[in-house]
């Protein structure tokens, strides 16, 4: 199991988290088998996001359309602050 872990800030979290829903299907196609969202409890203009792949190449691919198509554009990506750190992790237990 590979996690695709992406944090930055978004100038209105509910304007961001509308446009994350918009691209369920993409995500569902590209083989994200879970989610999870958190933000911090002293900064709710921030955000974590965590997306499960069962293996590095499909979160990598999957960074890469993101990187290409949703956040160099402000119609795919509203409410999005600068550029999203990201870090692709591997399971240990």
């Amino acid at each position: 199991m590979h996690t695709l872990h992406i944090e930055h800030p978004v100038t209105d979290y509910a304007t961001w988290h509308a446009a994350f829903d918009r691209f369920d299907s993409v995500r569902e196609r590209a083989g994200v088998r879970a989610h999870r969202i958190e933000r911090p409890s002293h900064d709710e203009r921030f955000v974590h996001l965590e997306l499960d792949f069962d293996d590095a190449e499909a979160a990598e691919g999957f960074l890469a359309f993101l990187r290409r198509a949703v956040w160099s554009s402000k119609a795919a990506s509203p409410a999005l602050v600068g550029s999203p750190i990201t870090r692709i992790l591997r399971r240990c237990d």
